[in-house]
């Protein structure tokens, strides 16, 4: 069974979810592409959906749409507020766990983009890419691959395949944008060619 949403404002647009780090660290090469990201979004009439954060490319991302006009929805663990700082000037949730955050953000977008970032960004999108193998979504899911941050990851993937551990058809379970640009152009039309937002197949009654 999904997780209920009483609490999320309605939404008839196409949405995005968003996964990124949340590192104030990084290269403000990967911030910059994460603010344009938002903002390219929203310009675009998608939501996007995101982890909540105030910080990183998170917060990046977030205040660009924001800005532009466009519709936010974030969603926080309880435990994550004072760590990732809450961007509380869009519609936000509070949750109770990292499970529940990750099924609504999943809940609530027709598209994933995958934006460089650090563990937290890596289990979320292995774990989307894992319901894909098992057949149980077939959303986008697409890796703005910066300057080649996600190679490596690619590279295990094709190794996978290599070994006889994953089959070779995984391999198009994603697809690869070299910049902003690119993602969007992967994500028009943004209304007549998405699904409609469903739960996991393992999730339904």
């Amino acid at each position: 069974m999904s997780v209920p949403e009483p609490r999320i404002a309605a939404f008839d647009g196409p949405s995005v979810c968003l996964f990124c780090g949340s590192s104030d660290a990084a290269d403000p090469k990967y911030t910059a592409a994460a603010a344009a990201f938002g903002q390219a979004a929203a310009r675009a009439g998608w939501r996007l959906v995101y982890g909540g954060g105030g910080v990183g490319l998170m917060g990046a991302s977030a205040r660009a749409a924001h800005a532009a006009g466009g519709r936010v929805l974030g969603v926080m663990p309880a435990f994550l507020r004072s760590r990732e700082r809450l961007f509380d000037e869009v519609e936000t949730l509070v949750v109770t766990s990292m499970h529940e955050r990750k099924q609504i953000m999943y809940d609530q977008s027709d598209a994933f983009v995958v934006a460089p970032g650090g563990i937290g960004t890596l289990e979320e999108v292995v774990e989307l890419l894992s319901w894909k193998r098992l057949d149980l979504h077939g959303k986008p899911v697409i890796f703005l691959n910066i300057d080649g941050f996600w190679d490596p990851f690619f590279a295990l993937m094709r190794h996978s395949v290599a070994t006889g551990f994953t089959p070779s058809s995984f391999l198009e379970a994603w697809t690869v944008a070299d910049t902003v640009e690119d993602v969007m152009a992967q994500m028009i039309p943004p209304a007549s060619a998405m699904p409609a937002r469903a739960p996991l197949k393992h999730d339904q009654r």
